[in-house]
């Protein structure tokens, strides 16, 4: 009677009729009196979410000091109504330390004698055949029970999370995924939320045990521990070590048939908007959503791809349906927010992404699309606090230190700007427009050797990466000025001609005056070079290419006028004029490239980044504009409007 009273519980639970498996389990218990059958009914009240109810019945029963997956199921009934203080004094407030060696060790035992009685190797006596059978059976009780240990931590750290103790609550994943390395939900937690820079990462990565993985053969478990950690590598911040995550993706893809799977296709999607190839990660976005439109993992990046390559019509049919359909889930008023950016309305924006924040306080991508709505309209203060906010929320990401230290940049605090750009450089140093900031900070410091390294630095990062060039044409103009303010005029000329030749082919950007905004303004820098190196008719032609771009451009004229009183004057000294008042020209009117402002901030960060996104990190595209008016010369990714 008890085993088919048995299977006639499990059989209703499958089918989540779970009124049957109540009435049935109750039943059972009644015959048996048994604390597992209790724990099933347990359970099935949890399933129903009488989390209340269940938690009432393991303290009828006296479970919660029976074994730990009683005390976390619990734990979560607490975690599941809010209870958090409740939660943690079922579950403790520190991970017990024995846990983290021993764990592993049964395991292994375990794996070891499930190995030889595999093999065949029999023992004399059937006392000692006996004592092993015993022997095996509390080593998988042990196991079972380490698993639910490493949950019980998992849960532990949620209840830090809620209670902003970020630190706590990344100490307690770290402690889960040590005990158990099949925790994935207390990995998936430390990299979605960014709780770890991309170094930490992969030395946390490394650390972990896969070893301890066990199966029903020691060869199979050797493979189930690679395509453990390959599955884990695939999670990692895409800022990191980008040869071993693509060999990761590929070994998947080939040998597991993954190539079609949501998640690698996610993180291939991620890599690609790391690398501005923001095309290529719509494209996947596009196909993973056609077959699963509400795959909510996936939105924040297909978001940022439709905003950086300014879509609005895409985006306004996509945060519709979602607004009818999920009313109830942060990712939608993030879409609603996004389309709004992409419109300009950005008090529209800021209210959407505050809602998100306000639905979920850990959604990486509102909070920094909310902070991108106040620098957008140069309400600074608001800014740095929204950005310092999305800083303590997501300690692993340096987007936040990066974007406060554009905000200082805008607002000419040098030294602070240099602070924060060194803080986000220690969590993360191969963003190639991280360095680029680093380097405006060096320049404007007059500490030009620097700068020049940083710049080379930078797009050195991005060639390694396989990054669009045409993404990167600012930091080449601002290591032309570098050398210009060096007067290395050669090696000036050179990088404002590849600026030139890069700026005038096809890129991945819709907007089709992003390529020459900001083209007459290298034009009349290469002008300047050339009367400095007193090629004189070839300076009067490119300002007048520059003046046929934008007429209206007053350094351009100023440096023509001169050039051709110098030309009619016969002077072929190459010593130009007033040169005091050209550099004024060219170093007090600088013209902000506001492509990059918000490339990393509507995504996780993640993964990172992710903010994020990441996510692993996030971006979204914006606007150009000027900070010091039209007729500025250097072209810098400056942070805020």
């Amino acid at each position: 009677m008890q085993s088919f009273l048995k299977d006639w519980r499990q059989d209703a639970m499958n089918k989540h009729q779970y009124e049957s498996a109540i009435f049935i389990g109750d039943k059972l218990l009644a015959l048996t009196n048994d604390p597992n059958d209790a724990f099933w009914l347990a359970q099935i009240h949890f399933s129903t979410g009488n989390y209340s109810r269940a938690l009432t019945f393991l303290d009828k029963h006296k479970l919660l000091d029976h074994s730990p997956s009683c005390r976390y199921l619990a734990a979560h009934c607490c975690v599941k109504q809010s209870k958090y203080e409740d939660a943690l004094a079922i579950l403790g407030d520190k991970t017990p330390g024995h846990l983290l060696g021993n764990a592993n060790k049964s395991r292994r035992k375990l794996q070891h004698t499930s190995g030889n009685a595999r093999n065949g190797i029999q023992r004399k006596g059937s006392s000692r055949t006996e004592k092993r059978g015993q022997s095996e059976e509390q080593e998988r009780e042990a196991t079972s029970n380490s698993k639910y240990e490493a949950a019980m931590c998992f849960l532990r750290g949620v209840c830090f999370a809620k209670q902003n103790s970020y630190d706590r609550a990344k100490e307690c994943y770290m402690d889960a995924v040590r005990i158990d390395v099949q925790c994935f939900e207390a990995f998936d937690q430390l990299m979605k939320n960014s709780l770890l820079p991309p170094d930490e990462e992969w030395e946390f990565l490394e650390s972990l045990d896969f070893d301890s993985i066990t199966t029903n053969g020691s060869e199979t478990a050797q493979e189930a521990a690679h395509f453990a950690k390959m599955l884990y590598t695939t999670r990692l911040s895409k800022y990191k070590n980008p040869a071993e995550f693509s060999n990761a993706v590929d070994s998947l893809s080939q040998h597991y048939n993954l190539d079609t799977n949501p998640d690698l296709l996610l993180s291939k999607a991620e890599l690609l908007f790391t690398q501005c190839r923001f095309r290529q990660a719509l494209a996947i976005t596009t196909s993973v959503l056609a077959a699963d439109q509400y795959n909510f993992s996936f939105l924040p990046l297909h978001l940022a791809c439709l905003h950086e390559l300014h879509q609005p019509n895409t985006l306004f049919l996509l945060a519709h349906r979602l607004a009818d359909t999920y009313p109830d889930e942060p990712a939608t008023w993030l879409a609603v927010g996004v389309y709004y950016l992409s419109i300009s309305q950005i008090a529209e924006a800021r209210r959407f992404f505050s809602k998100a924040s306000m639905m979920n306080p850990h959604f990486g991508p509102a909070w920094i699309g909310f902070a991108h709505t106040f620098a957008l309209e140069g309400e600074h203060d608001q800014a740095v606090s929204a950005y310092g906010t999305a800083a303590r929320l997501f300690q692993g990401t340096h987007l936040p230190q990066l974007f406060l230290g554009m905000q200082h940049l805008q607002l000419h605090n040098l030294t602070l700007a240099h602070e924060y750009l060194t803080t986000a450089h220690k969590l993360c140093s191969t963003d190639p427009l991280l360095l680029n900031e680093m380097g405006v900070v060096f320049y404007h410091l007059d500490h030009l050797p620097e700068a020049i390294k940083l710049f080379h630095h930078s797009l050195a990062i991005a060639d390694e990466i396989d990054s669009d060039p045409t993404f990167w044409l600012a930091t080449r103009a601002n290591l032309g000025h570098a050398y210009r303010r060096q007067h290395q005029w050669t090696l000036a000329l050179g990088e404002f001609d590849e600026v030139l030749r890069q700026g005038s082919a096809p890129s991945q950007q819709a907007d089709s005056n992003s390529s020459t905004t900001g083209k007459h303004n290298i034009l009349a820098a290469k002008g300047l070079v050339l009367l400095e190196m007193g090629r004189t008719w070839e300076a009067i032609g490119s300002l007048h290419e520059a003046l046929g771009v934008c007429p209206q451009d007053p350094v351009a004229t100023d440096l023509l006028a001169r050039a051709l009183e110098e030309n009619v004057g016969g002077d072929e000294s190459g010593e130009f004029g007033d040169e005091g008042r050209t550099e004024d020209l060219l170093d007090e009117a600088v013209e902000v490239k506001r492509q990059e402002i918000m490339r990393r901030g509507v995504r996780k960060a993640g993964r990172r980044g992710r903010v994020g996104g990441g996510g692993d990190g996030a971006r979204s595209g914006g606007a150009r504009v000027s900070e010091g008016g039209e007729d500025s010369m250097m072209v810098m990714s400056d942070g805020d409007e």
